[in-house]
């Protein structure tokens, strides 16, 4: 697919800070297409003095922003969320370009974002306090709501637009000012996405961003966690790197959002209507080729559904049409990169080997490319196999059996993680008592498609802590002040 857009200076190949494009420290990083392996683009392998000088402009921005009113805040990101849409085919073909996605799943993300960004620009208008009522006459008391201040944004690579939007749009809403260090293999989005934030009428210094390979990404980000003007951490990742932001914030009790790994079970009940359920299953699984934290890792089918589950899930799969994003009709696109093509085969073959059967897929496809895997079907896995206790990350869908409620129930929760699941039943009274009985932030019943700018984003356990979207995504990027006035009488 050609890199031709209707506006060429969307890619961008320098940081943006304190209002300007700045070109780094020399050092750059390629970015490179998953489909071929060519070089994209080449964007700044920033450090720690681009660090400071982005934590530099947002710290001296934040007094200001702060204090513009709420509505002329909502209007500006009004505006950004119509430049994003104004451009939605340009950014669906970069996102496609330097993630692999399908182009249509490349310009539904840029819709997904926008409507993250409409969604916050709404609730800027809405921080509303409360009063109080006092205890004693002559007193007055007062709870108001004020941003937490600078806020540094840590993004994933399979969402580069949304994830982009979910954090930066509610911390500008609030009234904070922004550094962000996108994911190293897909930063142009990000950059795409600053430009037209600037371009809106966000202040210099208000939204700041800088780029840096994985090797240099700790010096970046340490910068931040320790510097104790940052003082509020959103990361969207892996656990043990939040695990480690956790910690090194800990110093400076930045207030953290979280949200990490995840083991997601997927439950087919023996009362489920199964063609709903398979429906359901396409749809949460292979989404951007089962690269999302949401996919169903674990896939649960009672016994009396499962060959008629299994058989028609595999003949949905097999049909799956694998290629790059330049050809239209591809559903799915090229793994992100050789390791986790590598870890998915992995999961695969430790599968088979301790006696799953592969009903579809189970290969890599070298006539497509290196980054290409198959959409497979697996039948017999268990508990002990690697694609039950890790997150495959890839569109591998591992069957298991079971018989009763309870059982199911224990193996769902059989994890450290806990971020999301579903189940597709039609008995009213287990769906209460399941969806009550599983350990997760999110539940989709009888639906495979969950995530929405209006509903809370977030797990439990060791999959994270805070909100994204709602208002309890917009809470997360303020404080509560008390106020206590007295001798009014």
């Amino acid at each position: 697919m050609p890199l031709t857009f209707t506006r060429t200076d969307l890619v961008r190949s320098a940081n943006f800070i304190a209002g300007q494009w700045t070109p780094g420290p020399g050092a750059t990083l390629a970015v490179t297409d998953p489909a071929t392996g060519a070089v994209i683009a080449h964007v700044p392998d920033s450090g720690a003095p681009e660090a400071l000088a982005a934590l530099d402009a947002a710290h001296a921005a934040f007094p200001a922003w702060k204090k513009v009113p709420a509505k002329q805040r909502a209007q500006i990101i009004k505006r950004w969320n119509d430049l994003v849409l104004a451009h939605q085919d340009d950014l669906g073909r970069l996102i496609s370009r330097e993630q692999g996605k399908p182009l249509a799943e490349g310009k539904g993300e840029v819709a997904y974002a926008a409507s993250y960004i409409e969604w916050f620009a709404e609730e800027a208008t809405r921080m509303n306090g409360e009063v109080i009522p006092a205890p004693v006459p002559g007193r007055r008391m007062f709870a108001l709501k004020e941003p937490v201040g600078v806020v540094a944004a840590i993004t994933p690579w399979n969402f580069p637009a949304a994830m982009i939007a979910r954090k930066i749009a509610p911390a500008l809403a609030a009234g904070c000012t922004v550094v962000c260090k996108p994911a190293e293999d897909t930063p142009l989005t990000s950059l795409a996405l600053v430009l037209l934030a600037h371009e809106a009428g966000v202040p210099a210094g208000v939204l700041n961003i800088v780029t840096a390979s994985r090797e240099k990404t700790p010096e970046v980000v340490d910068l931040w966690l320790d510097d104790a003007r940052v003082r509020k951490i959103t990361f969207t990742g892996s656990t043990p790197v939040g695990k480690h932001l956790a910690r090194r914030s800990a110093d400076t009790l930045k207030k953290l959002s979280l949200e990490l790994g995840g083991n997601a079970p997927f439950i087919v009940f023996e009362d489920a209507d199964v063609d709903a359920a398979v429906d359901g299953f396409m749809a949460a699984k292979f989404r951007n080729g089962g690269q999302t934290c949401v996919c169903p890792n674990r896939v649960f089918v009672h016994d009396r559904v499962h060959d008629e589950f299994a058989s028609k899930l595999s003949a949905r799969v097999a049909a799956l049409k694998v290629g790059p994003a330049s050809d239209l009709a591809s559903q799915i696109g090229p793994m992100i990169n050789d390791r986790a093509v590598e870890k998915i085969a992995r999961h695969v073959q430790d599968a088979v080997a301790r006696g799953a059967k592969v009903l579809t897929g189970g290969q890599r496809l070298p006539g497509l490319g290196p980054t290409y895997y198959a959409p497979t079907v697996l039948v017999g896995a268990d508990a002990s196999m690697a694609c039950s206790c890790e997150e495959t990350f890839g569109p591998v869908a591992p069957l298991t059996r079971f018989a009763t409620e309870a059982e199911v129930i224990a193996a769902a929760n059989d994890t450290p993680f806990g971020l999301a699941a579903y189940f597709y039943s039609n008995d009213v009274r287990r769906i209460w008592r399941v969806a009550d009985a599983l350990e997760t932030g999110i539940v989709g019943i009888n639906e495979g498609v969950i995530a929405a700018e209006a509903a809370p984003f977030g797990g439990v356990k060791e999959s994270g802590y805070g909100r994204e979207g709602s208002t309890h995504g917009l809470d997360d990027y303020l404080h509560t002040k008390y106020l206590c006035q007295g001798q009014l009488d």
